[in-house]
């Protein structure tokens, strides 16, 4: 039987901060940070990117800071400054890094839900992946996995999906199943997700997975995505895209069906069983914007209806 193997179910809040000197507000989600310390002396690294202004020693790990302020297009905090500021000790793509800020504000609830979206208008290279209030406060949500994969480039070319706090508190408030047959692809998804703390259920063929759908739909707890193979035994994506969306206690699951093969056929015989999106497998990024394609259509139509 399908089990969950994700351990994102935590919920998660919002830490403040400012970095400059106008005391904007500015945020990072809490499940990214390990601690945050008092500013401590920095050992210089020779050829460090610019931003990267030295390394600290925490719990007997070395850890680079990196001036946030400067990474998002400020003024550089100045090193007489450095001695007043705090470090934020994150963890995210797998690094962990310490972010220098000027102040800690606080750590607040957050409803995720209501964070608006960053303006168009502002470009597309912007590290600010949202804007909510507080206390009638704007408050700025910063991007710090676009902020790494810049300082850090290798990062652009990783498995690991890079998603803002908003697109991923987006697809942890839908339940998604991920079905295959094959160990490989169901390890290659798991760590897909598992990467950015996204909750699944997950199942070994699709026989398997209608069950887990239709028991769900039963507990009044229905899953909302589906990401399906199509070359199954006895049941395959095809069949299972056909089943759902020939029962109405199903068929309000946004499906997603992945192939080994590359053909323009599988994708048109995938839309005709009712499949919202075919893709070829395996490209963690390009599942997970599939994904995300899928949580925004059903928003839509939850304020529609």
């Amino acid at each position: 039987m399908a089990k969950t193997v994700s351990k994102a179910n935590q919920s998660q809040g919002m830490l403040m901060f400012t970095l400059n000197l106008k005391r904007q507000l500015f945020a990072i989600g809490t499940l990214k940070i390990r601690e945050i310390v008092s500013y401590q002396p920095m050992t210089q690294i020779p050829y460090s990117h610019r931003n990267v202004v030295g390394t600290v020693t925490i719990r007997n790990m070395t850890i680079p800071v990196i001036d946030m302020a400067a990474a998002i297009g400020f003024r550089p905090i100045p090193p007489e400054e450095y001695q007043n500021c705090y470090l934020i000790v994150t963890d995210c793509l797998r690094t962990v890094v310490a972010f220098m800020v000027r102040t800690i504000e606080k750590i607040i609830e957050c409803d995720w839900r209501s964070i608006e979206s960053a303006p168009s208008t502002a470009g597309h290279h912007i590290f600010v992946t949202g804007i909510t209030r507080y206390q009638d406060n704007i408050v700025q949500m910063l991007d710090v996995e676009l902020l790494l994969s810049k300082i850090y480039p290798q990062y652009e070319a990783t498995k690991i999906p890079i998603l803002t706090d908003v697109e991923r508190e987006k697809l942890k408030s839908f339940n998604i199943l991920l079905v295959d047959d094959s160990s490989l692809a169901r390890k290659q998804l798991a760590d897909a997700l598992d990467g950015i703390n996204i909750p699944y259920e997950i199942c070994k063929n699709g026989a398997e997975g209608l069950q887990l759908m239709r028991k769900r739909a039963e507990q009044g707890s229905p899953i909302d995505i589906l990401v399906s193979d199509i070359e199954m035994p006895g049941l395959d994506g095809y069949e299972l895209a056909f089943e759902i969306q020939n029962d109405d206690a199903l068929n309000h699951a946004y499906i997603i069906l992945h192939t080994s093969l590359s053909s323009e056929i599988c994708v048109d015989r995938a839309r005709q069983v009712g499949a919202h999106q075919a893709l070829e497998k395996f490209h963690a990024t390009e599942l997970v914007e599939a994904m995300l394609r899928g949580a925004t259509k059903l928003q839509e139509r939850a304020f529609s209806s």
